[in-house]
């Protein structure tokens, strides 16, 4: 049989995936907000910081990107994708107050992380500084440039609660500590809120601070947007990435990176580099085919728009992602205002409430500073001494069994940390929960804690 001759027909057009989600009135934080979403029948979310979740209208906007991908891949991937994935790059470049052409986006943090290290260029006495609170990939990741570059990555050590004079004050007396004995710092690490325990760190005193002694600022903001306000014009840091999958209601996985002009000619490539590398030198090497159309985007933008075949459309549900926000309501407020109004006085009533039950206190510093973000710390009644003896390592196993009974036997699922020389619990929260989730969770942590006395842990 031959090919077929008839003109081709022309493809209707796909409807705006963001038609219902526009066509949405008011929703209120809390009971009405929880409707909006997936998560399974009798599951209470109380851990929505480390993988975060999103609304049943964003995931129909995330399937509608992959349909028109299988659809018709060239035409999507090559010519579609990139003016959608520029669309998002400004909305959320906005949301940041940032200049579209210092935003692009990566799958999560941690690769965000590795760009920005990996692509700098060091040399003997190079000393990168970084908190002991620090994500433990990143960690991992300035251990093994250690082991392959000159580098050297020292720790500053602090224990929470601590003052933010104490956190300044600590990356200070090393930056100059560490020049006295001749190194050159060229890097200081922080984060917006640390991951665990989750508290907000005085990340805009930190940047101004790496300012004012000539280190460049390496922001991990990971919990950052969505929860927290950030004006990156005012913040003005060298490096910032934040993962719009967990607060900001946006499917996994998606992070965006900001690098300001002025350091965009040192991200020389991505992780794994992309079709749109330039090498310092292209004598001898015959043109390559790039199987992209021209862009007008900058050559930094460029290298970061098509790195390889992964499913992208996490990057296009941004635009869905904050229409959506938008429609949040609370006490007076709407939209981003609403959300962190919400989330933040849910997150210290709850925390308060929780303490209260358990017979414990919050984890909060003198500034009372530590919980302004949608995270709080409760101390477990269980003694370091009598629970384990003292021992530490029996100590995190205490805290694992105490995390997987919860997931598998009470259908939820809490951090749980040690250090310190106390056992300590992370609960997030977030539009979709209230007191009365707090309330159940504080039930179960102590119904739980009286098993841990009884040793169930050890059988």
């Amino acid at each position: 049989m031959g090919f077929h001759t008839e003109l081709a027909i022309r493809p209707a057009k796909r409807p705006d995936p963001m038609r219902e989600i526009r066509r949405l009135k008011s929703i209120e934080c809390g009971i009405e907000a929880a409707k909006h979403f997936a998560l399974g029948e009798g599951y209470r979310n109380l851990n929505h910081g480390s993988f975060g979740t999103y609304p049943t209208a964003i995931r129909d906007v995330l399937r509608h990107y992959q349909e028109a991908a299988e659809e018709r891949p060239d035409k999507f991937i090559r010519y579609e994708y990139p003016k959608l994935l520029d669309e998002s790059r400004e909305l959320v470049a906005n949301l940041l107050n940032a200049p579209t052409d210092t935003i692009v986006l990566v799958p999560n943090a941690t690769s965000a992380f590795n760009t920005v290290v990996r692509n700098l260029v060091f040399k003997p006495d190079d000393v990168i500084v970084y908190y002991g609170t620090i994500y433990g990939a990143c960690e991992k990741t300035l251990d093994y440039l250690s082991e392959i570059t000159p580098v050297e990555a020292h720790r500053i050590s602090i224990t929470y609660p601590v003052t933010d004079d104490d956190v300044c004050s600590a990356l200070e007396d090393k930056i100059r500590s560490l020049r006295n004995d001749g190194k050159n710092v060229r890097l200081a690490i922080f984060d917006t809120i640390v991951a665990l325990p989750g508290v907000r760190m005085p990340f805009e005193r930190l940047t101004d601070l790496c300012h004012k002694l000539g280190v460049s600022s390496c922001i991990d903001a990971a919990h950052s947007i969505g929860q927290i306000e950030v004006n990156l014009e005012t913040l003005n840091p060298d490096y910032y990435f934040s993962n719009c999958h967990k607060w900001l209601h946006v499917p996994r996985g998606c992070c965006v990176l900001y690098v300001p002009k002025r350091n965009q000619s040192l991200m020389r490539s991505t992780l794994p580099t992309s079709h749109y590398f330039i090498a310092v030198s292209q004598e001898g090497k015959l043109a390559l085919i790039n199987p992209l159309p021209p862009s007008a985007n900058s050559d930094f933008v460029l290298n970061f728009e098509f790195v390889g075949t992964i499913d992208s459309s996490p990057y296009l549900c941004i635009p869905s992602a904050i229409e959506w926000r938008s429609k949040l309501v609370w006490n007076g407020l709407q939209g981003e205002q609403a959300i962190l109004g919400y989330i933040h006085g849910l997150a210290r009533e709850g925390g308060a409430k929780v303490a209260q039950m358990l017979g414990t206190e919050v984890l909060d510093n003198t500034d009372k500073t530590l919980q302004n973000c949608a995270f709080s710390n409760v101390a477990l009644p269980l003694s370091w001494n009598d629970v384990v003896g003292g021992d530490s390592k029996k100590a995190v196993k205490v805290a694992q069994w105490i995390a997987r009974v919860l997931a598998e036997e009470y259908d939820t699922f809490i951090a749980i940390i040690f250090f310190g020389e106390r056992f300590w619990m992370r609960i997030s929260a977030q539009v979709y929960l209230t007191i009365e989730d707090f309330e159940w969770g504080g039930k179960v942590l102590a119904e739980v804690c009286e098993r841990v006395k009884k040793r169930e842990w050890d059988d």
